[in-house]
């Protein structure tokens, strides 16, 4: 062995030998050479303090979420997924050798053992697996804006809203409660009612969120609001001493970005709200993988990456770690990034002047290497191959390795849809999710309060009419006509009678009246 190689393989031995539980990823490689006794190792204690998985489209990324969900599973470790394209439902049956496994195991040293894993699959229609549903209300101004690309005086007046319900006790449940607050609260009687308090919503502006609401809903996609709810605890379940997997498919969303992006970080702050404080934990509670992260960043507000910022660096204290999915690392906003501990990144293309950029600000975010220069490492990597860090158990970086990764233990693609459907259909948690409830929420609320003041105001206005007749008749002096009576009683209109009842006798009698 070379004194470089030996060198090499001592530092990241001495670099990645955790004293704990933890996630083997692959081994080292120098000089293109694959060391199978350079361990890169992963300590389950550590995967709270967050990470990042990155790299060009066709790297791999996907694969390496695979194999970091297997082993957190097989830890015990229960693991919640973005499944994009539908191709991780795989990680419920067993993967099949084939040369390229048996001869990666080979350079690992490691033998390729097929397995199988729990597996939970979700959607957010409704049609590939268990409905995943939240509340309006469970979502919040900051969120439901995100969704509805709303500007920053809309997404004030949406805050008015959620104020105003939460003050008088009307539940937000579903788009319709929504839809029915914006129009009460925008005109008539409850734009008076909210103007001293809350301040006017101009009817333009209540106009243009309702167009977004409805188009929202003609996408079908209105159902992902309103009760029963997810309920979180379904996360952390365990079949048979293994961590379940939870996959939120979306491959029937893929054109809604936004929706399903913010959908996670309202299902990851709800984790963050309902968890207690639980300190340093052996293994995680629970690993969030958080895939097509850049989705969720576009044109965001400072509002919404406040609450990004905030979640992010105080989940960890609750025992749930947080991965971070991307093309490139600087997708994630900085305030992000440097809360993102370990790092798996894939190569990195440089085809492009943003591309070189791209690359250059990547190096600086990885510590000093003896052994690589990072920029020629990152663009010549190949598939199934990363540069990666990780935080030792004292919170410290390790060494920086190039790595040749192991092969998941499972399928590397997606079941067949009718093995698929036959695993959700099957589950208890379809059928706890399958049917939407319709609670007394604030459409109820509100509907039955217009009914009853149209009512107090229709009896209002006939005790009023009343009064003016009463009025009316006590202004009478005794014996005093009526003026109907006056004017039935009056000459001309006998007259007018008399020569009516004439001519109606006459054409009865065929006879002419006399003049």
């Amino acid at each position: 062995m070379s004194s470089n190689k030996e060198n090499f393989t001592q530092k990241i031995k001495a670099s990645y030998a955790p004293s704990g539980e933890f996630i083997y990823l692959g081994a080292g490689i120098l000089d293109g050479e694959v060391i199978a006794e350079a361990e890169i190792n992963l300590p389950l204690r550590m995967m709270n303090r967050h990470g990042l998985v990155a790299g060009a489209t066709g790297t791999g990324k996907t694969r390496t979420l695979q194999l970091l969900a297997e082993q957190l599973s097989d830890a015990g470790v229960p693991v919640f997924m973005l499944d994009v394209k539908g191709d991780l439902s795989g990680l419920n049956q067993e993967g099949s050798s084939n040369p390229k496994l048996e001869d990666r195991a080979t350079q690992l040293n490691k033998p390729f053992t097929p397995s199988s894993y729990p597996v939970e699959l979700y959607s957010l229609s409704g049609k590939l697996g268990a409905q995943m549903r939240a509340t309006v209300t469970e979502f919040g101004p900051i969120l439901l804006a995100k969704i509805l690309e709303l500007n920053d005086t809309q997404t004030g007046v949406l805050a008015v809203i959620f104020k105003y319900a939460d003050d008088n006790q009307m539940p937000v449940v579903d788009l319709g409660d929504l839809k029915k607050l914006l129009s009460y609260l925008s005109e008539g009687d409850g734009a008076a009612e909210i103007k001293a308090s809350y301040g006017s919503i101009s009817p333009a502006t209540a106009s243009t969120i309702l167009r977004k609401i409805v188009a929202i809903e003609q996408q079908g996609l209105g159902a992902m609001f309103g009760e029963k709810s997810f309920d979180i605890d379904d996360l952390f379940n365990k079949v048979d001493g293994k961590g379940l997997i939870s996959l939120l498919n979306i491959s029937d969303v893929q054109n809604q970005p936004v929706l399903y992006s913010t959908f996670l970080l309202s299902l990851l702050a709800e984790i963050f709200q309902s968890m207690p404080e639980v300190g340093d934990l052996d293994k995680p509670k629970l690993v969030f993988f958080f895939d097509e992260a850049h989705l969720l960043f576009n044109g965001a507000s400072k509002a919404f990456l406040d609450q990004v910022n905030t979640i992010i660096r105080l989940i960890r204290s609750k025992g749930i770690g947080v991965f971070f999915c991307t093309q490139s690392p600087i997708d994630v906003p900085e305030s992000v990034l440097a809360q993102l501990g370990n790092r798996v990144q894939h190569a990195l293309r440089a085809f492009t002047p943003n591309d070189v950029d791209a690359l250059k600000k990547t190096v600086n975010t990885y510590p000093h290497s003896e052994f690589y220069q990072i920029d020629k490492v990152l663009t010549s990597l190949g598939t199934g191959q990363a540069l990666i860090t990780v935080l030792n158990e004292k919170g410290a970086p390790t060494e920086v390795s190039a790595t040749m990764l192991a092969s998941p233990k499972s399928i590397m693609g997606p079941m067949t849809s009718a093995d698929c459907e036959k695993l959700f259909m099957a589950s208890p948690l379809y059928k706890k999710y399958q049917e939407k409830i319709d609670p007394v929420s604030a459409f109820e609320i509100l509907t039955d309060k217009i009914n009853q003041k149209q009512a107090e105001d229709n009896q209002i206005k006939a005790q009023q009419e009343e009064a003016k007749r009463e009025e009316q008749e006590s202004k009478r002096k005794p014996g005093e006509k009526t003026f109907i009576e006056q004017v039935m009683n009056s000459t001309m209109t006998r007259q007018i009678g008399r020569e009516i009842v004439r001519g109606i006798f006459g054409m009865l009698t065929g006879k002419k009246p006399r003049s």
